[in-house]
């Protein structure tokens, strides 16, 4: 017997994110929400189809520049993304 444990390395094709404004960026940059899991009572997971552009948004998200055309989104296109997720979100 080894010392050591392999993990898993399959890759999971699913990217999830408790961040209502992250969540609503890349709904808005047309990432596939699948799901939303309840599982917590407390908090709301969105579930997004994982794709390699997903990484970059991300990254775009969170260290781009205000002016960076890269994070820029139609105000339109931004508003019915939050408005759809929080739909979504009280939909029973």
């Amino acid at each position: 017997m080894g010392l050591f444990r392999f993990k898993n390395m399959s890759i999971d094709k699913y990217f999830r994110t408790n961040n209502f404004y992250l969540g609503s960026y890349l709904f808005a940059k047309g990432l596939e929400l699948v799901s939303i899991d309840r599982t917590d009572p407390k908090k709301c997971v969105f579930v997004f189809a994982d794709t390699p552009l997903r990484e970059l948004l991300v990254g775009v998200f969170n260290f781009g520049k205000e002016n960076d055309p890269e994070i820029q989104v139609d105000a339109r296109t931004l508003i019915l993304a939050i408005k759809t997720l929080k739909d979504k979100l009280y939909q029973f």
